[in-house]
């Protein structure tokens, strides 16, 4: 069974994420999406709320678990099992610091395989922090998140 973990804030998880999921489930058997305490980030949402929000958006998808974790990826990984790490690329920028990261992670643990996916085109300017600022300031944010958790995100 070929395990995956795709690490991140998701604060709040984007259409973008979204994105990189779907590409993702076409190669590996189980992908964990693991919320990490980012403490060089100012987070939004509490873990509990991300981990609630992203649980409804796959409640129906067998494939996709949702783990929070607080020590280093690669550590994540072999506790559960996972040979490869998931990232998604939007530009160079994320090309360059993902790069650097992936070599810094098969350092660490030489069986653990980092895999890039690129969004589509119509999803590649949305990230986290933009779509927070947007909800923060009052715009119109719906069309970058999920829908399965707009109203939820109306309400904060």
């Amino acid at each position: 069974m070929k395990i995956a973990v795709f690490p991140g804030s998701f604060d709040p998880i984007t259409l973008g994420h979204l994105d990189i999921i779907k590409k993702a489930e076409k190669v590996f058997d189980k992908i964990i999406i693991a919320i990490g305490e980012n403490t060089s980030k100012k987070n939004w949402l509490s873990i509990e709320k991300k981990t609630q929000m992203i649980q409804k958006v796959f409640k129906n998808n067998k494939k996709i678990s949702v783990k929070k974790y607080n020590n280093l990826t690669v550590e994540f990984c072999k506790s559960n099992n996972a040979k490869f790490i998931i990232r998604g690329l939007r530009n160079t920028l994320d090309f360059e610091n993902e790069k650097q990261l992936a070599l810094m992670n098969e350092e660490l643990e030489k069986s653990i395989t980092t895999v890039f996916f690129t969004c589509y085109k119509e999803n590649n300017l949305i990230s986290s922090s933009l779509v927070k600022e947007i909800i923060k300031n009052r715009g119109s944010f719906e069309k970058f998140i999920p829908k399965e958790i707009v109203s939820e995100i109306k309400l904060l």
